[in-house]
């Protein structure tokens, strides 16, 4: 399979969320601040909705007697207390104003590229999805997932600006890795399950679940936005390490 094929999805749904971010950039500023407000609160219930419904998934997995909301309770404060001793939210702010002054961009550009990069990278679709673009070259999830991120991308632009285009980077990185990760060890990669059967596997459910909170965080972030409340924003950032300890916790309990 070509290099093209197992990248074929990262790059529509890059291409997406420049696409989005170009026309809310060309909207943004003709819409009266009232409308740009609404519009991002609208984003906010839309992203809340599908943060609820990944959520739910911990509801299908249980490590023994422990069920899924518990396990996730235990990652996510173990995650945030790693976090917040790394600085990851501090570390994403730094990347955000690096590219602010190496591009000129103005406005709430870390904001931006923050929220867009967590919203589009945090999920399913984007682990279950590069594992089909690079197993099988199938990009299928990518193209849905693209279409939600392009609409999402144009919504966010309007009111953070050319930030959120940056992000699209991050989506590259991340999307684009996993789609060649997967290529490269397709034999190994956990015992070369079909990518559909990781929709059921307990590791993946409890990662879904986690990613559906965090980005319960993200919306709400989206909400004060739209309210003019920054201030009391969630610090996602810092829960991040809780999708690498979460398995770890599950895994733990095995052992029990």
């Amino acid at each position: 399979m070509s290099l093209l094929s197992q990248l074929s999805g990262t790059l529509i749904n890059v291409g997406a969320v420049l696409a989005g971010t170009l026309v809310g950039l060309l909207l943004g500023g003709r819409l009266p601040e009232r409308t740009q407000r609404t519009l991002l609160q609208t984003l906010s219930l839309v992203t809340l909705f599908i943060a609820l419904d990944m959520a739910g998934e911990l509801n299908r997995v249980s490590g023994g007697p422990i069920p899924g909301v518990i396990l996730a309770l235990i990652s996510l404060a173990g995650g945030a207390v790693i976090g917040e001793a790394l600085g990851i939210e501090e570390g994403l702010t730094r990347l955000g104003e690096t590219l602010k002054r190496r591009f000129r961009g103005g406005g709430r550009f870390t904001e931006g590229f923050v929220a867009a990069s967590l919203l589009f990278c945090i999920g399913p679709m984007t682990v279950v999805g590069g594992l089909q673009n690079g197993l099988t070259g199938d990009n299928a999830t990518y193209v849905l997932k693209s279409t939600l991120d392009g609409i999402a991308a144009l919504a966010l632009a309007g009111a953070y600006g050319i930030g959120v285009g940056f992000s699209a980077l991050t989506v590259l990185a991340l999307q684009g890795g996993i789609s060649l990760a997967a290529g490269a060890f397709a034999a190994g990669l956990l015992g070369g399950a079909d990518p559909e059967v990781l929709k059921t596997n307990p590791y993946v459910l409890l990662i879904t679940g986690m990613g559906g909170l965090i980005i319960v965080g993200i919306s709400w972030n989206l909400m004060l936005a739209g309210l003019g409340w920054e201030d009391r924003r969630v610090r996602v950032g810092s829960l991040l390490p809780a999708l690498v300890l979460g398995p770890l916790v599950l895994w733990g309990t095995g052992l029990l």
